[in-house]
């Protein structure tokens, strides 16, 4: 199985079902916010009796027990990688870390593909530049525990330069070059991101939405390895 994830961004679980269909080989898939609450745990168990990975992404974020208790019971439902946000602190991410235990890929976002720099500093008061706040919570997140960060990749270079060896840069924000830009600010190529060292790729649309998702996949596939 290789390192390209698709994210699922589909309303109904059925249409989930459907397109995973197209398959002829279980694939790594990201679950997302609207699906789980839809869907909740036996839509996950459906997907994992079909031998699919899953990478749920819930992006908690709360006070360190209430996120250590839910994540104690997302431990439950054997998906593959979970994810909450950096911003929630040191504490919230160690509470997150031993509830999980260590068999599932604990991410931590950093910040999202759809924030600019001015966003960032207009909105979140945050004075420094945006990848000097992705590099600040890439190193809470490794102090926390986490196995990697969810960020641009653009930034997965300095994070790889900063950090430990085998800590992740799991990269959303890819796009084929001739793929519509839409509601993301900090993208790049396939092969691009794989040249700044993602180590994997999350992509949606330009598969899910593709004329031909299979063809759109194996694309995407190829370009990255």
């Amino acid at each position: 199985m290789n390192n390209v994830i698709v994210a699922l961004d589909f309303e109904e679980t059925q249409e989930v079902l459907d397109f995973l269909t197209l398959f002829e080989k279980p694939i790594y898939v990201k679950i997302g916010m609207e699906l789980f609450y839809n869907g909740g745990a036996n839509f996950l168990k459906e997907i994992k009796d079909q031998s699919h990975k899953i990478f749920l992404d819930l992006k908690l974020h709360d006070i360190p027990n209430t996120v250590e208790r839910a994540m104690r019971i997302l431990g439950r439902l054997d998906v593959d990688m979970v994810n909450l946000h950096a911003a929630g602190g040191l504490e919230m991410m160690k509470a997150a870390r031993r509830a999980l235990g260590d068999d599932t890929i604990l991410l931590a976002v950093t910040q999202l593909t759809s924030t600019s720099e001015e966003e960032m500093q207009t909105e979140q008061l945050i004075k420094v530049s945006l990848e000097e706040s992705v590099l600040n919570y890439a190193k809470l997140a490794e102090e926390a525990g986490c196995n990697g960060v969810v960020c641009s990749p653009l930034e997965s270079k300095i994070i790889h330069e900063n950090t430990q060896a085998g800590f992740l840069t799991v990269t959303p924000g890819i796009r084929l070059a001739s793929n519509d830009v839409q509601d993301q600010i900090r993208i790049t190529t396939p092969s691009k991101a794989k040249e700044l060292g993602s180590d994997y790729i999350v992509v949606g649309r330009p598969i899910t939405r593709a004329e031909d998702p299979i063809q759109a996949y194996n694309q995407i596939v190829k370009e990255f390895a």
